[in-house]
């Protein structure tokens, strides 16, 4: 059930935008603020304790009840902001606190890593931090500035092609630096 919640929370995180956009005729915001929240609550209360997962979720739901209570279009666009933030809170504190979390996510695979691929792993965690930094900054100005169809066309498709492009150079340099061809 956990996983399905998960699931649920990742698809609505990748259509949010386009619901936001072509949904908006048909919905009103505090809409959307119950069905993310009622996800948010169904993974803080059925999910595993991870670390994080408590705090992330309840930063979510207040952010849900805020929606629904305010019934505001505008804050509609700050989802994507707020999960930016999230994701740069998880790698830049696994940075401190470690292990970093390409680190962690790198020894799912290979659980003895070498010291040079712990270095490495460090530092690919330190470029997606930045990532998420500049992601977030990037959707707030947008929010805040922007017409829609721009908020939805970055949100819905750009951010998500610099991601894909990020993991794919990624992917080459760890091919690199593992002396595959």
């Amino acid at each position: 059930m956990s996983r399905l919640i998960g699931l649920g929370l990742l698809l609505a995180g990748l259509l949010y935008p386009f619901a936001v956009y072509f949904g908006m005729e048909h919905f009103a915001p505090w809409q959307f603020g119950l069905l993310l929240g009622c996800l948010w609550l169904a993974r803080a209360l059925l999910g595993k304790g991870r670390p994080g997962r408590r705090w992330m979720a309840g930063t979510a739901i207040i952010f849900c009840v805020l929606l629904a209570v305010f019934d505001s279009p505008r804050l509609l666009r700050w989802y994507p902001v707020l999960i930016s933030a999230f994701m740069l809170g998880l790698f830049t504190l696994s940075l401190k606190y470690g292990p970093p979390m390409i680190e962690r996510l790198a020894r799912l695979r290979e659980p003895q890593l070498p010291a040079k691929a712990v270095v490495y792993t460090r530092q690919v965690t330190v470029a997606w931090s930045v990532f998420f930094l500049c992601n977030g900054l990037l959707a707030a100005v947008l929010t805040l500035w922007a017409p829609l169809s721009w908020w939805m066309l970055y949100t819905g498709l750009i951010s998500y092609g610099l991601m894909g492009l990020l993991f794919a150079i990624e992917w080459l340099i760890r091919q690199r630096v593992r002396g595959r061809p």
